[in-house]
């Protein structure tokens, strides 16, 4: 029943927001919200597992493939967009499917988080096989579209994951580990999109980001396979080959220019004081990691 969910019970705090000033308001919302990141490290052994899975599939070959309705999906959307310009990632790295297709980023499209075959059938458009990672985001863990995703995943044999913000989740039944992020009663009744939707932000960064480490996109905790696709990025771009080298702005910017654009293999260059192709040589034998080919 949904009225036996903790997402869907009343917040005794806020009985009365209608009645409170904006401040008052303001003051007890801000108090919730400080709940959120600490529900979320009760989680992290969990969350450590699904990093794990995500780099397994990154190694193997495979993608990460975030799938949701609502709220969900449009982070797992979100998350998945900024992987490429962060990272250097292709588009199909790191993808995000959400009931109802792209329509329904900007507009609910009623009823299609009810169809259990929705997300299955994304999923075969998109090729899944077992090397890849799915991770069904659901607030209330038991939306039928993410279960019938997941469900798909299990059956083809890829990797799943299930996060929700409710302890003993239906979804949690069909993944190989699950993110239960108890945060409590909204703010407003039922309204997953606060702290729910801010839980699970935090966790679609960790696993994004910590599998991201984990393959070699970051140096120390810079970016360094950020992808130059404006004057920000490309003054960014110059600014991590500085930080991480410790050479002045202008030489780190000549460096970027003899790379081809690519600040990793700058940092390389500048470290080991080697030309272009010995530097993305040592990239590709220490597996895309800058310390280990600098090393």
């Amino acid at each position: 029943m949904i009225q036996n969910l903790t997402t869907e019970t009343r917040n005794q705090h806020t009985m009365d927001l209608d009645d409170m000033s904006t401040r008052d308001f303001l003051k007890v919302m801000n108090e919730e919200d400080h709940k959120v990141p600490q529900a979320v490290e009760q989680e992290i052994s969990s969350i450590e597992q699904a990093v794990t899975l995500v780099v397994n599939s990154f190694q193997s070959g495979g993608r990460l493939i975030y799938i949701g309705a609502g709220t969900s999906g449009r982070l797992g959307i979100l998350d998945a967009v900024e992987c490429p310009p962060t990272f250097g990632t292709s588009f199909e790295k790191v993808r995000g499917l959400i009931a109802g297709g792209e329509r329904a980023i900007m507009k609910a499209v009623e009823g299609a988080e009810d169809n259990n075959e929705l997300a299955a059938e994304g999923l075969k458009e998109l090729g899944l096989t077992e090397n890849d990672t799915v991770v069904g985001l659901a607030a209330s863990g038991r939306t039928p579209y993410v279960k019938g995703g997941l469900a798909y995943a299990k059956e083809v044999g890829a990797h799943s994951v299930a996060v929700s913000c409710n302890k003993g989740a239906e979804i949690s039944q069909y993944a190989d580990v699950s993110i239960e992020v108890m945060v409590g009663p909204e703010v407003i009744t039922g309204s997953t999109r606060l702290k729910s939707g801010t839980a699970q932000k935090l966790v679609v960064n960790m696993i994004s980001t910590g599998a991201m480490v984990g393959i070699g996109k970051v140096y120390g905790n810079l970016m360094v396979d950020v992808q130059l696709t404006n004057h920000k990025l490309v003054e960014r771009a110059k600014n991590i080959i500085a930080l991480a080298t410790g050479v002045p702005y202008e030489t780190a910017e000549e460096y970027l220019k003899r790379s081809g654009s690519k600040p990793k293999v700058a940092i390389v260059m500048i470290e080991k004081q080697c030309d272009k192709d010995e530097a993305e040589a040592s990239l590709e034998a220490a597996n895309g990691f800058v310390r280990h080919a600098i090393n």
